[in-house]
């Protein structure tokens, strides 16, 4: 299986989410920045009071998933970043609910290729 690319530095982080453009959902927001390359970058962040490791990580195991099915559809060359909302449970983090509404955002930035 081939593994995604991902920010790790800090740096990476602050600069997408400085400079980037965010989107709004219930469950997460997402932000975007152009990158010079010709693949798609993600991060992903979970605040550490919504939670124990156990359950972040797992919401972060769903995202990415949702991500990898998502990406084929995907313009390349963004730099994206998940954040999860902290008004939002952790409990209520469902594969269908992050699905649709990652669908949904990537629809409002414009980021899915026209098919």
């Amino acid at each position: 299986m081939k593994k995604l690319n991902t920010l790790k530095k800090n740096y990476e982080f602050r600069n997408v989410l400085t400079k980037g453009k965010y989107y709004q959902g219930k469950y997460m927001t997402i932000y975007v920045k152009k990158n010079n390359s010709n693949k798609n970058i993600i991060g992903i962040a979970i605040n550490t009071k919504l939670g124990k490791a156990v359950k972040r990580n797992a919401v972060k195991r769903l995202i990415r998933e949702n991500y990898r099915l998502v990406k084929d559809e995907l313009l390349l060359g963004n730099s994206i970043v998940f954040l999860w909302n902290r008004n939002v449970d952790l409990k209520e983090a469902d594969f269908f609910k992050i699905k649709n509404e990652m669908l949904n955002i990537f629809q409002s930035a414009k980021l899915l290729k026209n098919k």
